[in-house]
């Protein structure tokens, strides 16, 4: 790697995920010399990153923790990508992370230049976050454990509560965080059943990283997204929902994404069908939507419905 520059950053991004790096291994990663390697870790200390090393033929690097963060190295995608994060987790996302996040964000925004604070205010003005909340709040401390397990390809052990309320534990090796719809999941190799799951994140407890390294597994087709979202549409769920609604079909699918299916049944009528264990989203959508609709299923939707209603109603008099 002959840009010593990007080689740094090649250098610092290497030992931020793993406590230790072996010198022989992190010098073949960078394609350098031990020499130059040593050089290069010199640098990194003048900037300010505590690197610790140690001497003999198992010598090797190690990120310490330090007293202060050292100056962050980020290019424009990921500046923007941390304070529109910031201010998710200011909107209460995260339970735990809303006051820190949003002195997080004041100390962000103040460092950006002119271009990059108009990017944010326009992504921010043509996103809503809380739109279609209503998903489980995070533990902030759950959800970071597992972010450094992740990151750092570190076991984990954690306590699981599945739907059937059953705590037991579980032993995997963490491949990916996915948001999807209002929640968290978690990818892993269960090592216990040798095979892939996913967990809720909100059904996590007690999480522990074990110290125990692994080499990262290929998800199934490659894509953790895709591999999730055929996961979970073969899970039964409870209800399964069917409404006539007079809105386009472009106009429902703008809305409900893959978590739904629409068909045209006569000119500016569409029946919505969704497969849902909870009422609150068909709910939400339906409420959202500012169309008329008639439910022909399931019952418990058009009481959950007329409640919902009744209930903003009964606001509005107040």
């Amino acid at each position: 790697m002959a840009n010593t520059s990007a080689r740094m950053l090649r250098l610092l991004s290497l030992l931020q995920t793993h406590r230790y790096w072996p010198g022989s291994e992190l010098a073949d990663r960078l394609e350098v010399s031990p020499r130059t390697l040593r050089r290069d870790v010199d640098r990194l200390r003048e900037l300010g990153y505590p690197v610790g090393a140690s001497r003999g033929v198992a010598g090797g690097y190690q990120l310490k923790a330090g007293a202060a963060v050292p100056p962050l190295l980020l290019d424009d995608e990921e500046a923007v990508a941390i304070a529109v994060g910031l201010r998710t987790a200011a909107a209460g996302a995260v339970a735990g992370f809303e006051e820190t996040s949003v002195r997080a964000l004041a100390k962000v925004i103040q460092l950006l230049p002119p271009r990059l604070r108009r990017r944010i205010d326009a992504l921010q003005a043509v996103t809503s976050p809380g739109a279609l909340g209503g998903g489980p709040v995070l533990d902030a401390g759950v959800l970071t454990t597992i972010a450094m397990a992740t990151r750092g390809e570190e076991r984990l052990r954690f306590d699981y509560s599945p739907r059937d309320g059953a705590l037991n534990r579980r032993h995997v090796e963490p491949h990916r965080l996915v948001p999807l719809g209002r929640k968290w999941y978690l990818l892993a190799w269960d090592l216990d059943r040798a095979d892939w799951r996913n967990f809720r994140v909100d059904r996590i407890a007690a999480p522990t990283l074990t110290g125990a390294r692994f080499r990262p597994r290929e998800i199934p087709g490659g894509d953790p997204v895709a591999w999730l979202r055929s996961r979970i549409r073969a899970i039964p769920n409870r209800y399964d929902v069917s409404v006539l609604v007079q809105a386009s079909p472009s106009t429902i699918r703008g809305m409900v994404g893959h978590w739904g299916d629409c068909e045209e049944v006569r000119d500016g009528v569409c029946r919505l069908r969704m497969n849902v264990d909870d009422l609150g989203w068909p709910t939400l959508v339906l409420g959202v939507l500012g169309a008329p609709f008639t439910i022909e299923s399931p019952p418990e939707l058009r009481e959950r419905a007329r409640a919902a209603a009744e209930n903003l109603l009964r606001e509005t008099t107040l």
